[in-house]
């Protein structure tokens, strides 16, 4: 893997104000009042946020090199793919509380902001970590396995908030209102501040992402360890997440065999880590590597073969039945 092109801390500070002034032209601008997400506002959106990403990868070719520029691609993709499971959690948590279709968005505005920062604090850690322990790159691999299969072989539960720790120590330290407050997150109860069903619902999501980074943030170790590529490649990916799900959220029964073929995903990207450990024990493999453009084309294959069976069996289960 060639080495880290080292990234000045003024390009460090650029991007995030850059990244702050997009949010805030976001909540400040284009979603200022509540409002429902239309389908095709969520479209725009998602053509935007991925415009936007892959203008950044074309900006790293001349600055950083082709090798980043595709690092950085394959990284989004793998978190992007990632963060649709996330999608589907969160969708059953706004079904669970009934959360008003305009106040959704504002939720993930500060879900992900917060998200953001919890990353940023993961991904430095695990850089720093695997530059100072390189063989923690096979404990993710084995990891990332473990989680493929059990994801593959484990059937959901559904969302249970009541066994969330994050939830009850804030039920312990505020009381909580029975009905929403608009769009607010704190309110006034009987004297005292309390927090709202919102507020829950915002905790409940920041702990749902905090569980999901800690398969995501291994896996992009598999495709680069540059601490700047990783960093950027989550946060385009995690922008992106909000439109994501309301493109995604009418129509998730329709991916019933996406969480295959993300298991798939995660398998091979820890078969990917594991491969060098293997290789040394194994003469058969000596010298067998896997490219980043090798393992972008096998993990775009993988999220269109199982989006694609999806379409067609739901397709084929609304096709009325054959009169005999």
């Amino acid at each position: 893997m060639p080495p880290e092109v080292p990234t000045h801390p003024l390009i460090w500070v650029g991007f995030v104000v850059f990244i702050l002034a997009l949010l805030s032209l976001d909540l400040g601008v284009f979603h200022r009042k509540a409002h429902v997400v239309s389908f095709r506002e969520a479209l725009g959106w998602s053509v935007v946020w991925f415009t936007l990403a892959m203008a950044f990868a074309l900006g790293l070719v001349p600055t950083r090199g082709r090798e980043d520029a595709l690092e950085f691609v394959t990284g989004y993709l793998v978190e992007l793919s990632l963060s649709m499971d996330n999608v589907f959690v969160i969708a059953l948590l706004f079904a669970y509380f009934r959360v008003p279709a305009q106040y959704q968005h504002r939720v993930l505005f500060w879900g992900i902001l917060g998200a953001l920062v919890m990353r940023g604090a993961m991904i430095g850690a695990g850089v720093a970590l695997i530059h100072r322990f390189h063989w923690m790159l096979y404990v993710f691999g084995g990891f990332l396995v473990f989680t493929g299969i059990k994801m593959m072989v484990v059937d959901d539960e559904g969302v249970h908030p009541e066994r969330n720790p994050v939830l009850r120590l804030a039920r312990r330290f505020f009381p909580v209102t029975t009905e929403f407050e608009g769009d607010r997150f704190f309110t006034r109860l009987n004297g005292r501040r309390a927090l709202t069903p919102l507020a829950l619902v915002l905790l409940l999501v920041e702990t749902t992402d905090l569980i999901f980074a800690l398969d995501s943030i291994p896996a992009i170790f598999s495709v680069t360890q540059k601490g700047f590529i990783i960093f950027t490649s989550n946060v385009f990916a995690i922008l992106g997440l909000r439109s994501l799900y309301f493109l995604l959220a009418g129509a998730i029964a329709a991916f019933r065999y996406l969480k295959i073929g993300l298991s798939i995903v995660l398998i091979f990207i820890g078969a990917k880590m594991l491969l060098p450990l293997v290789a040394a024990r194994v003469p058969a493999l000596a010298g067998l590597t896997i490219s980043t453009a090798a393992s972008l084309g096998v993990v775009v294959v993988i999220l269109l073969v199982s989006i694609g069976i999806s379409i067609a069996v739901s397709h084929r289960d609304k096709e009325p039945p054959a009169v005999e």
